[in-house]
């Protein structure tokens, strides 16, 4: 913690000696001079002259034009002039947007800094119904939804770590038009058992193009129950320049992730049938104390794109947005993961492991893993994953940015993947096997828009040889809107078919407790989606449709297998938030029917629904919200957590559900600062089938009081 805080300071530091430009003072000066010229000034604070923006070239736009008493031209300085943001981007105060990994493209998002989802404090529960937890903060998690479960041949070993960790396709870029330092902390329960969050951003424009901004995010808890301690830390430094013509993007990103494994509790009656003095006495089926699992990941991403004009560019035009053009632009990715996982053979006992005829229970004893492959005592499994990916795109624009046809995209891409672990005969010559393999790629899409009224987009990318030869994705999307009365309704329709190689670990793995060398065919998955939204009243219902074959999964034994047939998964979901006066009732609901519930396990109905009456306490000052959020889902057989594999598996021993999970909180904001009071999880031993698990055997946290409040500074 101390290491990650002196390099958080170090880079705090030299951001903070960079030049403090802001828009305000470009714009503040603009305006002053027009006002003394008797000139009007544009949406950006630039003076106009004679009904036309000042001389706009290659090396910026021009102010005021001299008079007779003076010998320089005064120059202004370059306003954002980047193709990729719009007016109404632009007239935001500030704002930030994700890389898209193969196109050139961003996706633009706003800060949140309102009361809006801030009492949902993990992160993991603000999209939909939610994710299925472990239990404690930055442990293991995965959606409920299986459409929202990423896939890709990234290290899977970390993809349960999703909702933590910095990557190229999630790591922040920022436009500040004042320099921007926000600051959040959360603490909940008693120093020995503490859960901490912990965030520091720091964000500032050198020029109106040029960002830098850096975030570190640590969340760690001590643990309720016995050997559930664990630490995350994630660090991303970014810099970004979207200019007229030149545009460059570099991040590194580190994510370090060390927890305890404790396996769960040794059975559901441990937390449902018996009320513990402490959490910590809960009988855990990972007896030994030395479960351990440590992650470790660098990553660094710097992707160029330069813009040729087809057509003469005017002192008026100011940006290429609505000009004839083509990017050329190229990305080189270096991103390496490792994983560690050690323990030691120690056996648990379930007090009520058997039941006799007359209804006692009989103690039986177990040990968590069947097999020890490689030592009979003691695990230390080493693993780790390497990619060094390039690629080179090529974007046309043929008319406008908004046109018809707004752009024709197309690359080509090598990826070269080194995956390492210990082989049995590696412990004799002491060195890690390494594989190397190689894979290039072709990619295109196309899109467009009509006004304001529909968007469209096509796009395919084929793998024509190496390790992943033959694996084919296509996708297309159209989104149409209507208004009533300037109230968008918009409905939007997508179409995935995909062909896709299997996960190098789900056919190669040689570890203490699991080997398996498969030969696995390709996995198919063909989706549709749609959704049809309201936001001004809140309102969306989403269906999507999924068909996949040869499917792999971990099966109960945790042992990675393949379905020779189909499955199919039908998904509704629906989103109303009502309000009356102050008082709000938001409601999220989740149908999923699956056709093979030992393959693709998923609750029936999940649900998310928070009400809560919201207030001025002082009108533009203080404004609060008190109420209280519920989670629920349907008993069934769901997922348990396989520490060794750090995956989940479809266990068939026990279902689980049927249990609201309540919390009751006061958020409030105070200008830049918002606060938090939440009493978790109320309903404890109060009412409920007491059995709260979103994962089998791993028990969500008992009651627990939290605090915590977020700071944002803008100078």
């Amino acid at each position: 913690m101390r290491r990650f805080l002196s390099i958080i300071a170090l880079i705090c530091a030299f951001v903070a000696l960079l030049p403090r430009v802001s828009y305000a003072q470009i714009d503040a000066a603009a305006l002053a001079r027009a006002q003394r010229e008797g000139q009007g000034t544009d949406i950006y604070g630039n003076p106009i002259q004679n009904g036309m923006n000042g001389m706009m070239g290659e090396e910026g736009m021009e102010g005021e034009q001299a008079d007779s008493t003076e010998t320089k031209k005064k120059r202004q300085k370059r306003p954002l002039e980047s193709y990729y943001f719009d007016d109404k981007t632009r007239a935001l105060p500030n704002w930030k947007w994700n890389v898209d990994r193969d196109y050139n493209r961003l996706k633009i998002m706003p800060l949140d800094t309102t009361l809006a989802d801030w009492r949902i404090d993990y992160v993991f529960y603000r999209k939909g119904v939610g994710d299925m937890a472990l239990g404690g903060l930055g442990q293991s998690t995965q959606a409920v939804n299986w459409f929202d479960r990423r896939q890709g041949e990234d290290f899977t070993f970390a993809r349960s770590y999703d909702a933590y960790t910095a990557r190229p396709d999630n790591v922040p870029y920022y436009n500040s038009k004042k320099p921007l330092t926000n600051m959040t902390y959360l603490e909940s329960g008693q120093k020995r058992y503490r859960e901490e969050h912990f965030e520091l951003t720091h964000s500032q424009n050198i020029t109106p193009s040029t960002s830098a901004n850096v975030s570190y995010k640590a969340r760690s808890t001590m643990g309720k129950y016995d050997w559930q301690r664990t630490k995350n830390h994630v660090l991303s430094v970014a810099v970004a320049h979207t200019g007229k013509r030149y545009s460059v993007h570099a991040a590194y990103m580190h994510n370090n992730i060390d927890t305890r494994e404790n396996g769960g509790v040794v059975g559901k009656w441990a937390i449902a049938d018996t009320v513990f003095e402490m959490p910590s006495g809960v009988p855990m089926r990972l007896a030994s104390s030395e479960a351990h699992n440590h992650y470790r990941n660098h990553a660094v991403v710097l992707r160029q794109a330069f813009a040729i004009p087809l057509q003469r560019v005017t002192e008026y035009d100011f940006s290429l947005a609505d000009l004839s053009a083509v990017y050329i632009g190229h990305q080189i990715e270096y991103n390496t993961w490792s994983k560690v996982y050690t323990d030691k053979r120690a056996q648990y006992t379930n007090e009520r492991g058997e039941v006799t005829e007359d209804g006692k229970y009989v103690p039986t004893t177990h040990s968590y893993y069947e097999n020890w492959f490689i030592t009979p005592n003691t695990t230390r499994d080493s693993i780790s994953e390497r990619l060094l990916s390039n690629k080179i795109f090529v974007q046309v624009q043929p008319w406008d940015r908004n046109g018809i046809v707004s752009t024709i995209d197309g690359g080509i891409g090598v990826d070269v993947h080194t995956y390492s672990y210990l082989r049995l005969n590696d412990y004799l010559t002491g060195k890690m096997t390494r594989d190397r393999r190689t894979s290039w790629y072709v990619y295109g899409s196309t899109g467009g828009k009509i006004k304001r009224y529909a968007d469209w987009g096509v796009g395919v990318k084929y793998y024509p040889s190496g390790y992943r030869g033959g694996d084919l994705s296509v996708d297309a999307n159209i989104t149409l809107r209507a208004y009533i009365r300037e109230h968008p309704l918009i409905l939007t329709g997508r179409f995935r078919q995909e062909l896709r190689s299997p996960g190098y670990w789900h056919e190669n793995l040689f570890s203490n407790h699991y080997a398996w060398f498969n030969s696995f065919n390709k996995e198919s998955e063909t989706r549709f989606e749609v959704n049809f939204s309201v936001p001004d009243y809140a309102l969306e219902i989403g269906a999507w449709q999924g068909v996949i074959g040869n499917m792999i999964y971990y099966d109960d034994k945790s042992y990675v297998a393949q379905h020779s047939g189909t499955v199919s998964l039908t998904s509704l979901y629906a989103r109303k938030d009502f309000r009356i006066a102050g008082l709000h009732l938001d409601h999220r609901a989740l149908v999923q029917i699956t056709s093979n519930e030992s393959v693709l396990p998923v609750p029936t109905f999940s649900a998310y629904l928070s009400y809560y009456y919201e207030f001025w306490v002082k009108r533009d000052v203080l404004r609060v919200q008190i109420g209280v959020d519920g989670r629920f889902n349907t008993s069934y057989y769901a997922p348990s957590y396989n520490p060794a594999l750090s995956a989940f598996y479809n266990q068939r021993e026990v279902k689980i559900g049927n249990y609201p999970y309540l919390d009751v909180f006061v958020s409030a904001k105070w200008k830049r600062m918002r606060i938090l009071l939440k009493l978790q999880h109320l309903n404890q031993n109060l009412f409920g089938n007491g059995e709260y698990f979103q994962v089998a055997h791993y028990p969500l946290n008992p009651r627990m009081f939290k605090l915590g409040i977020s700071w944002s500074f803008y100078d």
